[in-house]
């Protein structure tokens, strides 16, 4: 790690999180309260500063707006980071931030799900608690990751946690990234990523590869951002999987 990371990140959200995310390195869990100890917690940490906007102002001034024919909905969402997007040292507002984003995009009203009937309540669940550690993650705007723990491995980091066989891990991985494979769940997810300041992109290729993904910010550099992925890959996936029998 070459950035200076607080000792421990420490969140109170809105909903208790699984204790099991303990089989991780340098979590904690009590309830709605978790804590990270970022040595012990991250692969790479070289950044301790993220780009995020107000969810409420994102619920208020974003969320609501349609795409038009002289406006792009990534455009909008360009043009809204950039009037009211800020820098923060403050990874628990990163957290509390990537909370209320997945809160609103697996929210359990959108239920059922046509051709997911596997989806309910607790993979809605497992959803919102993945996707908000994930925001912590980083990619710079010239592609170069520059923070990665091992929720960046979706499907390996909820095998682990939730004992999940590989099919089902998988599932939640391409739900998460698909947005439910939907026009209308897309499009929510181009507006609600905006709070935590760019676009989500998956890594793998072709086929789903293990690769995870992050919220990149626009005009990220994604031959960079692959070219680095690659590097680390392999390793990395196989200590999350390591957590699953050790634990």
């Amino acid at each position: 790690m070459t950035a200076t990371a607080p000792p421990v990140i420490s969140v109170k959200l809105p909903e208790a999180f699984d204790p099991r995310w303990a089989r991780l390195p340098g979590i904690e869990v009590h309830g709605t309260d978790i804590t990270i100890d970022p040595a012990k917690y991250f692969f790479r940490f070289d950044s301790a500063s993220w780009l995020v906007c107000d969810w409420e102002q994102v619920r208020a001034g974003l969320l609501g707006v349609e795409e038009t024919a002289e406006a792009a909905l990534e455009q909008t969402a360009l043009d809204f980071i950039r009037a009211n997007g800020r820098t923060t040292a403050d990874p628990a507002k990163v957290l509390t931030t990537a909370w209320e984003v997945y809160a609103y995009l697996f929210r359990d009203e959108l239920l059922p799900v046509a051709g997911l009937e596997q989806i309910g309540p607790a993979e809605l669940r497992m959803l919102r608690e993945a996707a908000t550690l994930m925001a912590l993650n980083k990619v710079e705007l010239d592609g170069t990751i520059s923070n990665v723990g091992p929720c960046w491995f979706f499907p390996a980091a909820t095998s682990v946690v939730f004992d999940l066989d590989e099919e089902t891990g998988g599932m939640l991985d391409e739900v998460y990234h698909s947005t439910w494979f939907n026009e209308s769940r897309r499009v929510e997810s181009i507006k609600a990523h905006a709070a935590l300041g760019g676009r989500l992109v998956h890594g793998c290729q072709s086929v789903p590869d293990q690769s995870g993904g992050a919220c990149l910010p626009y005009g990220a550099s994604i031959d960079r951002f692959r070219e680095d992925l690659r590097a680390f890959r392999s390793e990395w996936l196989s200590a999350v999987y390591a957590c699953g029998t050790t634990n």
